[in-house]
């Protein structure tokens, strides 16, 4: 009976829960309005949202992604990492009426999410309770209402990383609740209102990268409250605000890369909280003031390069507790290092933790000292400092171009010793009376014997040469002119003149195509190359993203031939000049005007590259990371083998990629390849198609490839192989297939051994160990695991350690277009592969491959099969497959049980993995 009650009370328990949550601490919130209801119906439409997202049949209060209520009504909408259907993508705009019927609305947020098209005018009219406004990343454009200033409850406003135009309306100055206020990375011009001096609620304020121009000449010492002040990559010209000292809250400064001249102010001793100081590329000058630093203890990173500061540095700079980040460089700064031991003012910790230490491009002298230890990373080049570097001093960075006595590549004798006698000091003479600086030390006489036996050697080494020259010239010119592919079509045109350009020749752009800017064009498409649009750093040069006129959006690759091999852009210009592809990154432009600096100018890509894309973070909460799914993956590797194919084989000779790793593989908007990186590209080493002479002298068949040639004696390189780019394009792979990244781009050990544990899961026969390596992300089923299946196959066949027996990339490319006839049962008949030819059987090129990567290694382990190709006649196949480049077809059993490892040796280990290019 007991039980009975309790059961009923259980009921009536759950019962009222339903009906009346709110008694139990819990509520439901209903939309109660009918025209909310509609409108977000209307918006959904006119967005076109996903259903997931927002699902019809469903309280969007509770369920719908994003849409936050109370009482009722709707208070929020945040489309921050939502997705439009595809129908959706095709035509995305700003089509946002129906916010207009949302009275109550707080905050409306769609950073990120796409919105081309122009702000609305009735936003500053209708959404009075707006509070956040969030349209960051969401390709804006024009101008921004004027109305927004109405919005009298707005507290954060940032519309930064669009393509608004226009001025800053003064209206803005007019919220005097706004707290946030980020308009930067836009193409806003005009001047800094000076109605902001009446927004002292602000606490950031970012006006960076943009057009402004103009002084600051906003009364900015009644921004008491600001924390953050940015006005970095603008035009701005005049003195930096006296004011400026009287923000006693302000953590971040930056005016940065503007026109800004005079002398710093005097009194910055106000500024307690700041912790950065960001005042380089301007023209500002004078001395700092000895006090400039004495109460700023709280400094981590301050950069004051590129201006004209003179005299010394103040000493209070060097004994910053929290000090992480020094760059002085490039002004004329003076005067010698203090030594920490003897600094009374210095603390047992100061600059214990500093990173960089950058004083460059001064004129400071003396001794190195105790101080320049500290530092992780040192820059003294293009200084005047002298002495003896000791054994403990150990520096990581530059010394160039000083006056060290035991350091290469420094100044002249005469240049040290004129600075130090101007100033009256004393130069030690790099040591030595009447010595020369290390960088001009002449080496010792050679005996008169030994330099006769040497001229004998080099005159009839000469004439050894001359004799084969004059044999080769013979030989080539009962060659044809032209330059055609293995399909019998010309590559590209010969350079004109036919002479092929060398190291220190310009190449002809004639043939070139692009258009030609101006080095102004592309400063301004790239806000003076700040690092707010800095890419990253590659290894031929700094990648930007830039916005052309137009809104053409696009990559500036920036190329410091100062810092950089002039041999690496000349390359890659050459390659554009005569080859063209879908798979390769489209080439829209050069500037090659200006002495230091070359620039390139690609097509940019939307999906960035396989990098980054294959598992990306998405800007929802809780949605962590978002993989690919593998039809997009299969898609990518078919792209990527396209491209390398077209280098391998359509090219006369054959080009090499020598950079094919995931960062390499650009991405389009829909996920078509476009391979990049191509400043390494260089003519195969040791071409099959060359004549015996010209191979043994590594000279090209036509001097249209003269260049490329070149290119790969400077560099030296062992990998300018065919094979060398299918060993590295097998790692590509294998991150498609288990979703690990950064294979492709390391060869430590820890990636051996990751590949010594992998591969033996990549079985030809059986597909199940290869469920043990695939992405945990992937969701595939049967058909597509095959796919899965056949692509590590494939990888693993490229991974083969000895170079020749790895397939051609053609074979590749046939393979990845048909995934499932690599694995299917019904391919390993031998009726089908004794009707293919010897040099058309990509099937049999992949697989002979991989019967020699098995083979090999299970002979290296003690396999008592050591007859080679006798062991296949034996086990019944016939024919031999050697280097992927030809061998007859197999008699393959068409039975799964004679497939043991007596007939196809199976590794248990992938020894010689870290000798991608030996053979």
């Amino acid at each position: 009976m007991a039980d009975g009650r309790s059961t009923v009370e259980l009921a009536l328990f759950f019962f009222f829960f339903l009906l009346f949550p709110h008694v139990f601490g819990q509520s439901v919130t209903t939309l109660s309005s009918g025209t909310e209801r509609a409108a977000l119906l209307s918006l959904r439409s006119s967005l076109g949202l996903r259903g997931r997202d927002w699902p019809r049949k469903v309280e969007p209060c509770s369920s719908w992604v994003g849409v936050q209520c109370q009482t009722g009504r709707v208070v929020g909408i945040n489309l921050s990492g939502l997705r439009r259907t595809r129908i959706g993508r095709l035509n995305p705009q700003f089509s946002v009426d129906s916010l207009a019927n949302f009275s109550l609305l707080a905050s409306f947020n769609s950073s990120g999410f796409s919105l081309p098209g122009q702000i609305p005018d009735w936003f500053g009219q209708r959404l009075s309770n707006l509070q956040v406004l969030d349209l960051r990343f969401c390709s804006v454009v024009g101008s921004i209402p004027f109305s927004i200033g109405s919005l009298n409850n707005l507290k954060s406003l940032f519309l930064s990383g669009n393509n608004l135009t226009g001025i800053i309306p003064p209206t803005l100055g007019q919220l005097f609740l706004l707290s946030f206020l980020d308009l930067s990375r836009n193409s806003l011009t005009g001047s800094i209102p000076s109605s902001f001096s009446s927004s002292g609620n602000l606490t950031l304020l970012d006006l960076s990268s943009n057009f402004l121009s103009g002084s600051i000449n906003l009364t900015i010492g009644t921004l008491s409250n600001l924390q953050i002040l940015n006005f970095s990559g603008n035009s701005l010209s005049g003195s930096v605000p006296v004011q400026i000292g009287n923000l006693s809250r302000l953590v971040d400064l930056d005016l940065s890369s503007n026109s800004l001249s005079g002398s710093l102010p005097p009194d910055l001793m106000g500024l307690r909280s700041l912790q950065k100081m960001v005042i380089g590329d301007n023209f500002l000058a004078g001395s700092l003031p000895d006090d400039l630093f004495t109460s700023l203890n709280r400094l981590q990173y301050v950069v004051l390069s590129h201006n004209d500061f003179s005299g010394a540095l103040p000493r209070e700079l060097w004994s910053m507790p929290e000090l992480q980040f020094l760059d002085v460089s490039g002004n004329n700064f003076t005067g010698i290092l203090p030594n920490l031991s003897s600094n009374a003012n210095a603390t047992a910790t100061a600059t214990a933790t500093a990173v960089v230490f950058n004083l460059s491009h001064n004129m400071f002298y003396g001794g190195l000292t105790s101080i320049v230890g500290k530092f992780i990373y040192t820059d003294l080049s293009n200084n005047y400092f002298q002495g003896k570097v000791s054994d403990d001093n150990h520096i990581n960075g530059s010394l160039a171009k000083n006056c060290l006595q035991n350091v290469l590549n420094q100044r002249s004798l005469e240049d040290c010793r004129s600075f130090y006698v101007e100033r009256g000091l004393n130069f030690d003479n790099f040591g030595v009376p009447n010595a020369t600086p290390p960088s001009e030390a002449k080496p010792a006489g050679k005996n008169n014997r030994r330099l006769i036996f040497i001229l004998a050697g080099v005159l009839g080494g000469l004439g050894f040469i001359v004799i084969l020259v004059l044999v080769l010239v013979v030989l080539l010119r009962t060659r044809e002119s032209g330059v055609t592919n293995q399909r019998g079509t010309a590559v590209g045109p010969v350079p004109v003149g036919g002479d092929a350009p060398s190291p220190g020749v310009s190449i002809n752009l004639s043939s070139l195509l692009g258009e030609s800017f101006t080095y102004e064009q592309l400063l301004q498409a790239t806000s003076d190359f700040t690092d707010a649009n800095l890419i990253k750093h590659g290894h031929s040069g700094d990648l930007f993203r830039g916005t052309l006129e137009g809104g053409i959006h696009v990559v500036i690759k920036r190329i410091d031939v100062r810092s950089f091999k002039k041999e690496a852009y000349m390359v890659e210009l050459d390659l554009f000049s005569r080859s063209s592809h879908t798979r390769l990154v489209p080439f829209l432009g050069h500037c090659l005007g200006h002495e230091n600096e070359k620039l390139l100018v690609y097509k940019y890509m939307p999906q960035g590259d396989l990098s980054n894309s294959l598992h990306k973070k998405t800007k929802s909460e809780g949605d962590g990371l978002q993989s690919l799914d593998w039809i997009t993956r299969l898609k990518i590797a078919i792209g990527a083998a396209e491209g390398l194919s077209y280098l391998h084989h359509e090219c006369t000779p054959p080009l090499v990629h020598r950079d094919v790793q995931a960062s390499s593989i650009l991405l389009d908007d829909k996920f078509e390849v476009r391979l990049g990186s191509l400043s390494e590209v260089c003519a195969q080493e040791g071409d099959t198609h060359q004549n015996v002479i010209t191979r043994l002298l590594r000279l090209p068949t036509n001097p249209a490839d003269a260049f490329l040639f070149s290119s790969l004696k400077m560099t030296g390189s062992l990998s300018a192989t065919c094979a060398y780019d299918v060993y590295c394009f097998g790692k590509v792979l294998l991150e498609l297939v288990t979703g690990k990244l950064g294979i492709s781009t390391s060869d430590d050990a820890t990636t051996k051994e990751w590949l010594e544990h992998t591969l033996p899961c990549i079985s030809v026969y059986e597909k199940e160990p290869v469920t043990k390596i695939v992405d945990p992300s992937l969701i595939v089923d049967e058909d597509l695991l095959e796919e899965v299946w056949a692509m590590a196959i494939v990888a693993r066949s490229c991974l083969n350690p000895k170079p020749s027996k790895r397939p051609l990339m053609r074979y590749i490319l046939k393979a990845l277009e048909s995934p499932l006839k690599v694995v299917r049962e019904e391919n390993f008949s031998s009726a089908r592969l004794r009707t293919t030819s010897s040099r058309g059987s990509w099937n049999a090129s992949l697989f002979g491959s991989w019967h020699h990567s098995s083979s090999d290694i299970a002979a290296l382990q003690g396999s008592t099969n050591r007859e080679g190709a006798g062991s296949f006649k034996q086990s019944g196949r016939t024919g031999s497959q050697g280097s992927g480049q030809g061998g007859g077809g197999y008699d393959l059993p068409s039975s799964h049980k004679r497939l043991s490892n007596e007939i196809f040796p199976e590794p248990a280990d992938v020894p010689d993995i870290a000798r991608p290019n030996e053979d």
